[in-house]
């Protein structure tokens, strides 16, 4: 293929974005929102925005300091703030979250099948377990046909809400309208309150980065693509939160664990409800899939510079790493198969994976504030402006979402107690893992450069020859070229 070929321009960047954002939870999300307080609810939504963009910056002036790398954020926590602080964070903040998410996304596949298709006796689990162990076989079998159209579902998703959005707003169907309080509270606190469920909303804008090297005029596209993506999906749900207002009670709405649906049949009918079950459980499919693909590749990441296990960096003969893999699927089968059927009990696991995944956007922020410190000369292709004051603005909102990830005192309490549970155990993980195993320091940074070279199939061979051939990892001359630019033979011992 050649170099033209390659280039990818700033559609496919905004298609990447919104693909991996939009979610049929996100629209969970928005209907509890807006039966809480009304259509001030999109006041929460453009702050949580406004955190999501500083957040993108953040990381694309990470991307500029260590472009072409593999493995999430792990190898910024790493080259800031050591392993311990990398380990915890980016099992807490991506495996475990994306677990606890994609599990909340094979329930609404679930639900949604039970509540269209009520005459066949299939428990809304059950259409879950057996979606997601489908997903697990085409994985395992290299099979990429729903990575392919996934972009195609995704703009077909926005397209479809945000006409049926503006549908809603002009009241298009005049008999069905719901005569009720556009507000039902209008006080900064209820708004503030709920900025931790809005977060939900914007999540994920970080997974343009893999395909930075790609992007024609990077240095300019993938910062403009990350911001307008969510720009993008702030109209869409601005436009929504207006329709529901017009279309389903607000007491309704609550209660409904598939508010689209219920719109849509309110809307058009019952093409309604046909045309929202087809978008919502294609974006189902995509969202759940990137999940099961993108872990298996974050842990693949993590084994090479050493933060797991190498087993995880084992691949089947069709070059995909399945040990992850099948760890997933058993977790999302677990969970799923406990009836996640109500909308209180998705909306608590939706709180829950938040709070990790904003606590790993506040690492973001902080790696990006100790680099400017320890390296202010180092070349970026991409710099924030105004020094490190979008980091601590961050570094607040998100503190600030996270305390109030929840409006019920009780259910931030219980939160946060899973929270700090689970990152008590993988900071006892760390802690031998980096001790026994690794052999380091628990909170001395690594080298940039070093960070780059382990992360190189080079490194591998060189290192773990054994290893290497038995994970079938091969030195091609791509990998050569790059293992030399980011200087192999300086490495950290982690032997």
């Amino acid at each position: 293929m050649s170099t033209k070929e390659q280039r990818l321009g700033l559609g496919s960047v905004i298609a990447t974005g919104v693909g991996l954002i939009v979610a049929t939870s996100c629209l969970l999300s928005i209907g509890q929102g807006a039966s809480a307080i009304g259509t001030t609810f999109v006041i929460s939504m453009a702050l949580a925005c406004a955190f999501n963009i500083l957040t993108a910056l953040s990381i694309c002036e990470l991307n500029a300091l260590m472009p072409n790398i593999s493995g999430g954020m792990a190898q910024f926590t790493l080259a800031s703030c050591g392993p311990v602080f990398t380990i915890v964070t980016n099992m807490g903040g991506f495996l475990c979250c994306q677990v606890i998410l994609g599990s909340s996304e094979a329930s609404m596949f679930g639900n949604t099948l039970s509540q269209v298709l009520p005459s066949i006796p299939i428990s809304g689990a059950m259409y879950s377990i057996a979606l997601i162990v489908l997903l697990c076989i085409l994985n395992l079998r290299g099979v990429d046909m729903f990575a392919k159209i996934q972009n195609f579902v995704a703009y077909g998703l926005i397209i479809s809400l945000i006409v049926l959005g503006i549908l809603g707003v002009v009241k298009i169907n005049p008999s069905a309208v719901v005569e009720q309080p556009s507000v039902l509270s209008s006080e900064m606190g209820d708004i503030f309150s709920l900025l931790g469920l809005s977060f939900f909303l914007f999540i994920g804008v970080e997974f343009i980065v893999p395909i930075a090297p790609e992007v024609k005029n990077s240095r300019r596209v993938v910062p403009l693509g990350m911001v307008l993506s969510l720009v993008i999906i702030l109209v869409m749900q601005i436009l929504i939160t207006f329709g529901f207002k017009n279309y389903t009670a607000w007491n309704e709405l609550s209660q409904s664990t598939i508010p689209h649906v219920l719109y849509g049949t309110a809307l058009l009918g019952k093409a309604g409800t046909v045309w929202m079950s087809v978008v919502s459980i294609l974006a189902v499919v995509s969202s759940v899939n990137t999940i099961m693909f993108g872990i298996p590749q974050l842990c693949y990441g993590m084994a090479k510079i050493d933060l797991l296990p190498k087993f995880f960096m084992r691949k089947n003969s069709r070059g995909n790493p399945y040990v992850a893999l099948l760890i997933v699927t058993i977790a999302l089968c677990a969970i799923n198969a406990t009836g996640l059927s109500s909308s209180e009990k998705l909306v608590f696991l939706i709180n829950i994976g938040c709070v990790f995944w904003i606590f790993c956007y506040v690492m973001v922020h902080i790696d990006v504030i100790i680099l400017r410190f320890r390296m202010p000369k180092a070349p970026r292709t991409f710099k924030l402006p105004l020094g490190i004051l979008i980091p601590i603005i961050g570094v607040a909102g998100n503190l600030y979402m996270i305390w109030n990830i929840a409006p019920d005192a009780r259910n931030r309490i219980i939160i946060f107690g899973i929270f700090g549970g689970v990152s008590l155990f993988l900071a006892v993980y760390a802690f031998f893992w980096v001790k026994f195993r690794m052999k380091k320091p628990f909170f001395k940074p690594f080298a940039i450069k070093d960070v780059m070279a382990m992360d190189t199939d080079l490194y591998q061979i060189r290192h773990y020859p054994l290893l290497a051939k038995k994970f079938h990892i091969e030195a091609t001359p791509d990998v050569v070229a790059v293992s030399a630019e980011t200087n192999t033979g300086t490495r950290p011992d982690l032997d």
